[in-house]
């Protein structure tokens, strides 16, 4: 039984694992909001924007699509991609939902990740700067993507990434739990069985198990 809590204290640990990070993303969050901002009042055009605020960008579209989701999928995309394609991808979307390139180009290994977060996030790409402006998700939000990386089944890989991590996590809890069972079926065992082994066994002779077994009855 402690095998099975254990475990399952792993898996909490290693889902929440990124949550040291929300500081940091709530501030990249709350500089990309800024840069939108003035981009709508026009105090800045698209030229004049760096790749870092444009990053900045993407991390607030991201934040807008995924809510507390966010982290995790920064952690994810980190493990999978590194840390300079996840950049990349928060770029092309700060340059693509900003409306300063609509066409600009995801990394070819963040082509997985697309879909989870539409799924995720149920958010398509905005229009005029509008985070929150419902497009057809599958043609805004991934305008022009297809023809990119695996085609038009960019979503296959991580979905068969994530079946795996739940098998994995199926059989490591049945395991667990099976080894629990045996434990306890071990410390289940009576006097009674010890002696009837011992007698099977031939330790004791069949007068001193009689005695002894009729001790035990009483």
């Amino acid at each position: 039984m402690k095998k099975t809590v254990l475990l399952f204290v792993y898996i909490f640990v290693f889902m929440f694992a990124a949550s040291g990070a929300h500081g940091q993303i709530t501030e990249d969050e709350t500089a990309g909001k800024a840069i939108l901002e003035k981009l709508q009042r026009k105090e800045v055009v698209c030229a004049n924007l760096t790749d870092n605020d444009f990053n900045l960008l993407g991390d607030y579209y991201m934040g807008e699509m995924m809510g507390s989701s966010h982290k995790t999928m920064d952690k994810l995309m980190v493990e999978r991609m590194g840390e300079q394609n996840e950049r990349l991808m928060h770029m092309a979307m700060g340059k693509r939902f900003s409306g300063c390139d609509t066409s600009a180009s995801f990394p070819s290994q963040g082509v997985g990740f697309l879909p989870m977060m539409g799924m995720m996030g149920g958010w398509s790409s905005p229009s005029n700067y509008q985070p929150n402006s419902f497009n057809s998700m599958m043609g805004n939000y991934f305008g022009g993507y297809p023809t990119m990386g695996y085609g038009g089944f960019g979503w296959l890989p991580m979905i068969l990434w994530w079946i795996l991590i739940i098998v994995i996590v199926f059989l490591l809890v049945r395991w667990a739990a099976g080894g629990s069972r045996t434990i306890e079926g071990k410390h289940e065992r009576t006097a009674l069985d010890i002696l009837k082994d011992r007698y099977a066994k031939g330790e004791i002779e069949k007068k001193e198990f009689e005695e002894k077994k009729k001790d035990l009855s009483g």
